[in-house]
């Protein structure tokens, strides 16, 4: 189904850096809590079914592109804040959306 260019606009896809990796017991899923620094956004908290393909050792540092203007998410005990983006492998295992090069926390997909 097409969009408009002002439905893709009022898409806040913002690029932060993962500061801290958490284990998740309590998920349904195996999961990790994220703490990404958003620059202006702020430090923000997400879930992430990520631990197939990733260690919380490779995680820290990365930059990830999230989804600001979701409304915050329940799960559990933990409520996630930010909707981090990635790509099903094809076998359930999820990668990280990221960008090419580093760029400044907070900066604009476009």
């Amino acid at each position: 189904m097409p969009i408009t260019w002002q439905d893709f606009e009022n898409v806040e896809l913002r690029v932060g850096t993962i500061v801290a990796v958490d284990e998740f017991p309590q998920a349904k899923k195996p999961a990790y809590r994220l703490t990404v620094d958003f620059g202006p956004y702020g430090i923000k908290r997400s879930s992430a079914q990520i631990t197939v393909v990733y260690t919380r050792e490779e995680l820290v540092g990365r930059q990830v592109l999230g989804v600001l203007n979701f409304p915050p998410k329940q799960i559990g005990p933990f409520l996630s804040e930010v909707l981090i983006t990635g790509f099903d492998r094809g076998d359930g295992a999820i990668v990280l959306a990221a960008v090419e090069r580093p760029v400044p926390n907070g900066a604009r997909l476009i």
